[in-house]
């Protein structure tokens, strides 16, 4: 199970890689400053780091084997996921708005260049990361 972890959040990993690069070259370091609701670089760069991070503790899980890091990873991964739905709904509220303006000008925020089949796929191998790590965590598959 924990290995199967580590394979599931590598591939989460490389999805939320491409969609930070999209949302990088479409500007949304700039987005600080600017009006409406939309995905702003602390969100994003903390839900970034804290997955990079709960990755490398989950890799020193796997090397250690001590069950204590198999927790704080998890606990890593909620924050990760809860920051990750909150991008998600602001993604999703403004993806509906623009579906019926129909319109995607200068102004659109970063986010909304997100292919949808990268941010459906992510936030299904996401939600198999959190499910995986918890079961390798109680003890499943050992």
């Amino acid at each position: 199970m924990k290995w199967a972890a580590l394979i599931a959040w590598v591939i989460t990993a490389g999805g939320g890689f491409v969609l930070l690069s999209i949302w990088l070259m479409r500007g949304g370091m700039r987005q600080q400053q600017e009006a409406g609701n939309r995905i702003r670089p602390p969100l994003i760069l903390s839900h970034f780091l804290l997955a990079a991070g709960g990755l490398v503790v989950w890799v020193i899980y796997l090397v250690a084997d001590k069950d204590v890091l198999a927790w704080i990873a998890f606990a890593i991964l909620a924050v990760v996921a809860v920051l990750g739905w909150t991008m998600f709904a602001i993604w999703w509220r403004r993806r509906q708005r623009a579906a019926v303006a129909q319109a995607v000008g200068p102004g659109t925020p970063a986010e909304q260049h997100f292919p949808v089949a990268v941010v459906a796929g992510h936030g299904v191998l996401a939600v198999t990361t959190v499910v995986l790590v918890f079961l390798a965590a109680i003890g499943v598959g050992d």
